[in-house]
This record gives C-alpha cells, sequence and structure tokens, in this order.
C-alpha cells in the first residue's frame, strides 16, 4: 500500500484489531518517515547546493568587487601621482634658441621663404642630423624635437641656421639641459681636423662652423610668438644698399609679443633707425623694445632694449645682415614709426697729418657714427706731428680713457701705441695727451649691448709745457685758470684742483671781497655776520649758488626749505613737504648699551619716515628712501646683475621699524639705473625705483620723503649725520637686526676721503669716525645718510650707502654716493 492512503468506509479496522493489521500499520508508518526523509534529503541537497551556488556567487562577486576597488584604488593613486608629481614635471618644457653656420653648402634666394620647397629640404635635412645628435646624447629621453625657423646668409658664406630645440625636463632633472650643457652636447659632436687646423667640421654628415654654434635658453612665449603661423611675425628684406624700408608698428599689435625680422643682401650690415617709439615707461615688462643681432630673441644677441619713449631719433647697426626687432606691447595706444637700411661695411682707417697750428682742430668719431655703437666693430687712427716737440691731444666730451688693470674693458678697449687703456662714459668733458710724435690709435668694441657714440676733438700740444703759462693742469686732461684752484668750484670735473687745498684766509677786515668758501656758506665765519649778508641778492650761477627757478641765482648756498624765502619767485620754499619726521616716543627712550651695534642704536616708529627696507625674492637685499609719492632712490649696484633687475621680484617696505612690520609693501613698477654706472669703482651708484602706487598719504606719521638737497648745498667738515639701515651689526656677524638701526657718523673732506681710499670721484663722499665703530655696513646698500643742515631744521639726502673697506674698521670710512651731483638727474625722472 501506498503511504498515507485514506482505508474505505466499509473496511475500517474492528475492535479487536489482529496482528497483521499491526503490523500493516507499522509498516505504513516507516514508509511515510522514509518518504519524508527522502524528501528532506532531497530538499537538504539542493539547499546545500543552493547556499554552496550562493557561496561560489558571493565569493566570484567579492573577488570581482575587491578587485574592482584596488583597480579604483590604483586608479585614484596613480591620478594623485599624476596631478602631484608627474604631470607637474612632463609639463615642465625648456626652449632654447640657437644658431650655426652650415658651411660649403651654397645660400639660395628660396631659402628666405619657410613655405618654398628649398626651404623645407633643407630644413629637415639639418633637423634630423640634429635631432638624431640629441636622442643618441645623455639626454635624449628629455629631448623632444628641433624646429628650424630660418635659413639666412652672411660675408662668411654658407647657410646661417636659426632653430629652436625643445626638452620635456621633469623638475629634477633641469640641470641636465642646462644653456652650457646643450652647447656642449652640439660642439661636442662636431668633429674636427686638426690637419687643416679650420673651425669647420662635421656634425655627423653636415659641415659645421664650431666657432658659430650658439644656444640660449629663452622664454616659451617667444617660442610661441615665432613659430610657424604666427600672426605677429613679419620679414622684412633690404635689396638696394642705402634705400629706406619703412617700418610702423601701431597699437592694433598691442597686447601681444610681435617680431620683424630684418634681412639684407650679403656683405652689408642693418642699420636701423628709431624716429619714436610711443609706449608708456615700463620695467621693460609690459612695454618694452629690444634689438637682437640674430633672427631670433637670443640673449647673448641682445643689441639695444627701450623701455621708455623716445622723443628724440637715433640709429643703431648690427654685426651682420640680420635684425630682429622684438615687440612687447600692452594695450593702448602704442606706436613705432623708423626705417632701416643695407649700409656697406665701414673700414675705419685714418691716417692723419697734424697740422703745426695747436688750435687747429679737426674731429674723429666712433665706428658708424652718429649710430649706436655695436658690440663687434674696430677702428684705427694713426697721427704724425711736424715735431718731435708735438704730441697728440684728443678732447673726448663724456668719455675717458684709463689705463687698463686687471678687469677687463667693458666698454671698448684702446691700443695707444701699444698700451692699452680701457674706455668709460662720465658726465663731463676729458682729454687724453699722447706725448709721442707718431700716434697710433685702435679702438675696439667690447660691449656686450650697443652703447653711445663717442667723438672726439684732436689737436698737437706741447709736449713740455701742456698748459700755458697761468694755467693748471687737472688730472682730467683739462687746463683751467689757476686762481680757479681751491676756489671752491670742482673746475677739472674730478676735484683734482680743490683736494689738498690750504684753507683761504678769511681777510675779514679787508676790503677785498671774502674767498668763495666762506660767502652765504650758513656759518658765520667773519666777526657780525659779514660773511652771510646780502645772500638773497641775485647773481651769476654757477655750482656754489643756488638756482631759483627763474633761472637766477643767489649766493645763498643752502636757501632750500630753510623757512626764509630766499628766491624773488619764492622758489626755494616750495615742494618742502619732507624731511620732518615725527616720532611716537622719544628718541632717548631707544637708546640703551645693549642696544648699540657698530656704534648705532635703534630706532623708533616714525624718526626715519623715508627708510625703505627693500628686499628680493622675499629677502633683505638693500636699502632705499622716500623722495616722493611715487618713487624711492637707491644705490645701482642692488641692480647691477641681470637677475637683479627684473622689478617684479623686488617688494619695498615703507613705513616699517621692526622687519615684518611694514606699514605699506609696494611692488616696483621700473628700476632706472644711471647709465653712466661702472660696477668696478662704483662711480654714479645712483638708482630710482618707481612704485606701481603711491603710498597712502594717510600713513604720513610712518611715510614721508626726505627732503633732496640743491646742487649747491654743502655741508661744514665734520658735520654730523646719521647712516640707518637693516644691515649687518659687524664684519663677521651672520644674523640681520629685526629693528630699524641708526648709527651718527661725521661728514669728512674730500682731501681725507681720498687720502684714506685714493681716487675716489666727486661723486663721492665719505662719513665715519676714526675708531670706525661708527658705519653702515652689508644690507644697508642703497639707504640714506640723513642730515641737518641747521639744528632744529628739514632732514637732507645727502648720501647714499654705497661702499666701504669691511664694516667699522678704523680709519677707513664709509663711502656714500653724492646726491647733490645727481639733482637734476634725479629730477628729469620724478618731474617728468
Amino acid at each position: 500500500m501506498e503511504t498515507g492512503q485514506h482505508i474505505p468506509d466499509e473496511a475500517a479496522p474492528q475492535d479487536n484489531a489482529s496482528v497483521t493489521d499491526v503490523s500493516v500499520e507499522v509498516a505504513t508508518v516507516d514508509a511515510m518517515l522514509e518518504k519524508i526523509c527522502r524528501k528532506y534529503n532531497r530538499r537538504r541537497r539542493r539547499v546545500k547546493k543552493l547556499k554552496k551556488k550562493l557561496k561560489l556567487w558571493k565569493l566570484r562577486h567579492l573577488v570581482i568587487i575587491s578587485a574592482v576597488m584596488v583597480f579604483l584604488v590604483i586608479i585614484l593613486m596613480w591620478s594623485l601621482l599624476w596631478v602631484f608629481t608627474f604631470r607637474r614635471e612632463s609639463n615642465t618644457g625648456v626652449y632654447f634658441a640657437g644658431m650655426f653656420r652650415v658651411a660649403n653648402v651654397e645660400f639660395i634666394p628660396a631659402y628666405r621663404h619657410a613655405d618654398s620647397s628649398e626651404f623645407v629640404s633643407m630644413a629637415n635635412q639639418i633637423q634630423q642630423v640634429v635631432s638624431r645628435v640629441y636622442r643618441s646624447s645623455a639626454v635624449s629621453k628629455l629631448y623632444k624635437h628641433t624646429v628650424i625657423s630660418d635659413l639666412s646668409n652672411d660675408d662668411k658664406g654658407g647657410v646661417l641656421v636659426h632653430f629652436w630645440m625643445i626638452f620635456v625636463v621633469p623638475s629634477l632633472k633641469t640641470p641636465a639641459v642646462c644653456e652650457e650643457c646643450v652647447s656642449a652636447i652640439l660642439k661636442d659632436s662636431v668633429l674636427t681636423s686638426l690637419k687643416n687646423r679650420s673651425s669647420v667640421g662635421f656634425l655627423l654628415d653636415l659641415p659645421v662652423d664650431i666657432d658659430s654654434i650658439l644656444i640660449n635658453v629663452a622664454l616659451r612665449s617667444d617660442y610661441t610668438s615665432t613659430a610657424a603661423g604666427s600672426e605677429c611675425v613679419d620679414n622684412l628684406y633690404a635689396s638696394l644698399p642705402d634705400a629706406k624700408v619703412p617700418l610702423n608698428v601701431f597699437s592694433s599689435w598691442g597686447g601681444l609679443v610681435c617680431h620683424v625680422k630684418l634681412t639684407s643682401t650679403t656683405g652689408s650690415i642693418v642699420r636701423l633707425t628709431v624716429n619714436s617709439l610711443d609706449i608708456e615707461p615700463s620695467d621693460c615688462v609690459q612695454d618694452a623694445l629690444t634689438v637682437y643681432g640674430a633672427l631670433l630673441p637670443m640673449r647673448t644677441k641682445a643689441l639695444h632694449r627701450l623701455c621708455e619713449a623716445v622723443r628724440v631719433p637715433f640709429s643703431l647697426v648690427s654685426t651682420s645682415n640680420i635684425m630682429l626687432l622684438s615687440f612687447r606691447l600692452s594695450q593702448g595706444n602704442k606706436s613705432f614709426r623708423g626705417f632701416f637700411q643695407a649700409i656697406s661695411e665701414q673700414e675705419c682707417v685714418s691716417v692723419i697729418d697734424m697740422p703745426a697750428d695747436p688750435t687747429v682742430a679737426g674731429e674723429l668719431r666712433s665706428p658708424f657714427y652718429p649710430s649706436l655703437l655695436p658690440p663687434i666693430c674696430s677702428c684705427t687712427w694713426k697721427f704724425k706731428t711736424h715735431s718731435g716737440a708735438l704730441g697728440v691731444a684728443l678732447k673726448f666730451q663724456k668719455y675717458i680713457l684709463s689705463l687698463k688693470d686687471v678687469t677687463p674693458c667693458e666698454h671698448g678697449w684702446w691700443k695707444v701705441n701699444e698700451v692699452i687703456y680701457c674706455g668709460s662714459y662720465v658726465s663731463h668733458t676729458t682729454v687724453f695727451r699722447v706725448p709721442e710724435q707718431n700716434v697710433e690709435l685702435v679702438f675696439f668694441c667690447s660691449s656686450r649691448n650697443a652703447e653711445q657714440p663717442f667723438a672726439a676733438t684732436y689737436s698737437t700740444f706741447n709736449i713740455s709745457q701742456p698748459c700755458v703759462d697761468g694755467q693748471f693742469l687737472c688730472s682730467t686732461g683739462l687746463c683751467v685758470a689757476k686762481e680757479r684752484r681751491c676756489d671752491g668750484l670742482d673746475d677739472c670735473q674730478d676735484e683734482s684742483d680743490e683736494v689738498f687745498c690750504s684753507k683761504p684766509i678769511k681777510n675779514c677786515g679787508s676790503s677785498s671781497p671774502l674767498h668763495p668758501l666762506y660767502v652765504c656758506n650758513g656759518e658765520n665765519d667773519c666777526p657780525g655776520g659779514r660773511d652771510e649778508t646780502n645772500c638773497s641778492l641775485e647773481t651769476s650761477c654757477s655750482e656754489i649758488r643756488y638756482p631759483c627757478h627763474s633761472g637766477s641765482c643767489i649766493l645763498k648756498r643752502n636757501a632750500k626749505c630753510d623757512g626764509v624765502p630766499d628766491c624773488l619767485d619764492r622758489s626755494d620754499e616750495r615742494d618742502c613737504a619732507c624731511g620732518q619726521p615725527t616720532p611716537l616716543k622719544r628718541v632717548i627712550d631707544s637708546i640703551r648699551p645693549q642696544d648699540r651695534v657698530v656704534g648705532g642704536v635703534n630706532a623708533v616708529e616714525g624718526e626715519w619716515p623715508w627708510q625703505v627696507s627693500l628686499h628680493f625674492a622675499g629677502h633683505l637685499y638693500c636699502g632705499a628712501s622716500v623722495i616722493s609719492s611715487e618713487w624711492l632712490v637707491s644705490a645701482a649696484h642692488c641692480f647691477s646683475r641681470e637677475r637683479l633687475s627684473d622689478p617684479r621680484q623686488w617688494l619695498a617696505y615703507l613705513g616699517m621699524l621692526t622687519q615684518g612690520s611694514a606699514k605699506h609693501v609696494a611692488e616696483i613698477r621700473r628700476i632706472v639705473v644711471h647709465e653712466y654706472y661702472n660696477a668696478r669703482t662704483f662711480d654714479y651708484d645712483v638708482a630710482l625705483l618707481q612704485l606701481r602706487k603711491a603710498w597712502p598719504s594717510a600713513l604720513s606719521a610712518y611715510v614721508q620723503p626726505v627732503c633732496l638737497p640743491a646742487p649747491s648745498q654743502t655741508l661744514p667738515d665734520s658735520h654730523r649725520c646719521w647712516v640707518t639701515g637693516w644691515g649687518y651689526r659687524s664684519e663677521q656677524d651672520k644674523v640681520l637686526p629685526t629693528v630699524l638701526q641708526k648709527a651718527e657718523v661725521s661728514v669728512l673732506s674730500q682731501s681725507a676721503c681720498k687720502s684714506a681710499y685714493g681716487p675716489v670721484s666727486p661723486r663721492m663722499l665719505c662719513a665715519g669716525v676714526p675708531s670706525g665703530e661708527q658705519d653702515a655696513c652689508r644690507g644697508d646698500s642703497g639707504g640714506p645718510l640723513s642730515c641737518r643742515v641747521s639744528e632744529g631744521g628739514r632732514w637732507f639726502l645727502m648720501g647714499i650707502v654705497s661702499w666701504g673697506s669691511g664694516c667699522g674698521r678704523p680709519n677707513l670710512p664709509g663711502v656714500y654716493t653724492r646726491v647733490v651731483k645727481f639733482i637734476y638727474w634725479i629730477n628729469s625722472y620724478i618731474h617728468d
């Protein structure tokens, strides 16, 4: 019977059940149990299988999910690594502009056109050679590609190649592609022969002049602005000698970096004439015109740079038949007008037969006069006099020759009968005499950029008596009347007539006029003040008389801003909102023995409101003085190096007592270094800095201009002045002070200054103390030497910290730029 089957009613069990019946009943239960067990087991097996499948499914999906998570983490980490490391490094593009001459290859006119098949063919050949060199070099993984920009020719023959090279360099590996390294790779790849002693070798299979290889680091903006297809590149060619090819650039180019490439015929050079340039005076970052002696903007080929408007036409020449004009113009009404020409090379050789009459003079001029001097040029003049008693005298305007020492000649060198001299620019006239009958002068250009031309008149002179009777021979070669010696006027232009003079007699009781040194100098030298009367009378002008704005002069030397109107037009009391500090606490409170540094003490708030701290790239570098709402004055040597001349790296901290507590921080718009600054002698060590924004007038308690002296302003010997700054406390000190320091020093006579240092120029003055314990030091450069002409009067800027022998050494005072010598130069900028 099947388990679970029901028994019909007629077959229902009786009350007395049998064994069979019982057993049957038992059998039926077992069958049902077995059936239930089988069903359970089957269900359990299905559940196990399902669990197993589910487990496998979960495991499989867990593995997949885990793999996805790991993958996502890897992607995330790689992305972060790429963003913060690799991407930053891989996007560091380094650009180089270069040139070299391919020799033994004939230049054809089609090479001037970059879209010609001839240019493309030659460019591809050169590009493949250069690429093969660098792809097999130590920087192969960093090298990207080479682009041939221009093919030109010159009088040396062959083809002059201008090219760009681009490297993609991780920042950590930047030194691997330094300018010298990249250049060395190319030069070392040129195989030269020692047999023929020629500079031409083979760059793989390309004949290259190894001496012509030049590579400079360049800017990405220069590359992109000169790349093929740029709308800001123009190519002009001068085919006819001396024919003027007009050049006009207008503000439609505003806001772009644009280039004009100039080329002239072989055997000629390019002369550019600038008629006008209308731009905003700037730091050469916003508005500028840079002229290069190449067809790419290469630093070492820069001829001239203009950052200010040009009103007076001038010209300059290239060293070959190519030139590049690089315009950087911001938005606005900007324009350039001029022209260029192809001119022939000048053979500058002259033989001059000197006239017997010494009053008859001729003129010699610099090469390409009146154009600016190019970096490479030479000229020879041969003179012969009619008597062995006569020599040759050259009278230069704003130029001087000095015997060459161990330093190179930066502004032209001269060979005068086998003796070497260096030329340099000055602000006065000089006379150079050669006491020989036959004179050969050979001049060589030696500056890095184009420089001002020079001219000189030549004549004979009596070797035994250079100056006539009654005249004094100056160190500058000038002859001045003997009665003008020691009169207080620098007639010799180098003070050689005013130093080591005995003090003149006062002759106060005599009927003869007083010596000019005593007249109206602000001191009562005679009883009753006779020497200080009638000082406001108008008289002829000289260096020791005060010039009024009307053009007349008065005898009073120190008339400026003394509270008394002396000029009829009262101009001596104008522009006198200066030099009156209002210290915020008594000065005596700051004098404590522990504060003394090189004889100095801590200043107090508002005591020296014209003091400025100049920081370069975030670090204290120099000092400066406030002279107007927009201008500072400092030392030229603070900005003499190329990297220091970028005003964007400088910040001026005004109204500051303690470093970090400035009341006003100003950006610098432009830096004007004196054009005659001499880095070797520190002559003309003065510079102006224009602020981007004027300092707020509300800060007048903390920021105030110092008064500029008049050109005639004088200080008596031993006059007490103050030097201020955050410079080092001593030569050995390695920690800069945080609080502004001040030290009192005495002004020395020029005779005493020259006794200490030798040939200091009239544009320098010395100040210090005999013990040397009060002095300026490193870090104070460019800061003020502030002096009061009278007790309680205004403070004047009489000196700028310039140089000295160490810091605080006995009998070696500090040397300062003499500000009175630069008043007209300063005013030409701040009152422009």
